[in-house]
């Protein structure tokens, strides 16, 4: 039987940066996200005895080699759970603006875990779906649920994604200022291990993140966008800092990615409420109220082009139905 799972991709606001455990993918430090309403990723799977390998689509494009392998080896793990051999079609759509140059790994997988477990007969909770996700995509734990989410340390069977604030349905808004849409240097893999590896800073940063936790819930539950801000730009900020201290050392951030940074520093100090956060790229998400949208914007259309700003508001959990749309 089809099944069709819609996942949204989600942005980091404490960023994970490193993994205790490379084999089954758990965290150095507790992650907390926003899931966002405009970027996501429908994903249809069904298990076909007939067929001799799995078979991926994507975005219309028949995949082969490193992508096929990847898909294949997270359909392995959910076969072992459902005890199953059959191999699998996997058609899947990024809904991601073609320029946005955003990563949708967080939402790929999940979809991939929702639409798959249900084809292979698996009736998983919104917990155990986001332990299966974790196994494709750290992120992706995260990416199972709406509003704002946590991924926390721990083992295989500790380490997954919950719900902080599903239901964020108050004025916040992410602005995604679109830097560089061309693929990056140095991967995020490759770059958590060797910043976590030869930075001298690496641990200072895990001892602050995970200060800064209980910090960020708290100005969640209080919707204050301030300090769920500084907190987050602080975060940021740190994260790269261990990218720049690594040997040798790498950066993402490009000049432009530093002016729209120092921008968002110029409009605080006209008291305008807008903070900065950067994932392992060079892009640039604004956090801030909806009401200052149109001054923020004017301010950002002196460093970007108007094309190349996309604004987001949290966005909601995976949807799973059985068939071949989420319609």
């Amino acid at each position: 039987m089809h099944f069709t799972a819609r996942a949204h991709t989600n942005i980091a606001l404490l960023k994970y940066w490193g993994k205790a455990d490379t084999a089954i993918i758990t965290p150095t430090t507790t992650s907390i996200s926003l899931t966002l309403d405009e970027f996501y990723t429908d994903t249809t799977v069904w298990f076909d005895e007939s067929l001799t390998t799995d078979k991926f689509i994507l975005d219309n494009e028949v995949m082969t080699g490193h992508a096929l392998q990847k898909v294949s080896q997270f359909l392995n793990v959910v076969r072992r759970q459902a005890d199953i051999t059959s191999y699998a079609s996997v058609i899947s759509t990024n809904h991601v603006p073609t320029a946005a140059g955003l990563a949708s790994s967080a939402s790929a997988f999940a979809a991939l875990a929702g639409a798959a477990s249900k084809a292979a007969g698996l009736d998983l909770t919104l917990t155990e779906l986001s332990r299966l996700a974790r196994h494709g995509s750290g992120s992706a734990t995260r990416s199972v649920f709406g509003g704002f989410a946590q991924w926390t340390p721990g083992d295989d069977t500790t380490s997954v994604g919950s719900p902080l604030l599903a239901d964020a349905d108050w004025p916040i808004q992410l602005m995604t200022v679109v830097i560089n849409d061309q693929q990056k240097a140095v991967g995020s893999r490759a770059g958590m291990q060797h910043a976590m590896a030869t930075s001298p800073f690496y641990d200072l940063w895990v001892k602050t993140a995970n200060e800064q936790v209980n910090q960020m819930i708290t100005a969640i539950h209080n919707h204050d966008i301030t300090t769920i801000g500084q907190i987050a730009e602080a975060n940021a900020l740190q994260m790269h800092a261990t990218n720049m201290t690594a040997v040798p050392p790498f950066n993402y951030l490009t000049d432009k990615s530093w002016e729209v940074i120092l921008m968002a520093q110029e409009l605080r100090q006209k008291g305008i409420p807008v903070y900065a956060t950067m994932d392992a790229g060079p892009n640039v998400k604004l956090i801030s109220n909806p009401a200052d949208t149109e001054v923020i914007k004017e301010s950002l259309l002196s460093v970007v082009s108007d094309n190349q700003i996309i604004n987001a508001h949290p966005g909601p959990g995976i949807q799973i139905n059985a068939g071949d749309s989420i319609c």
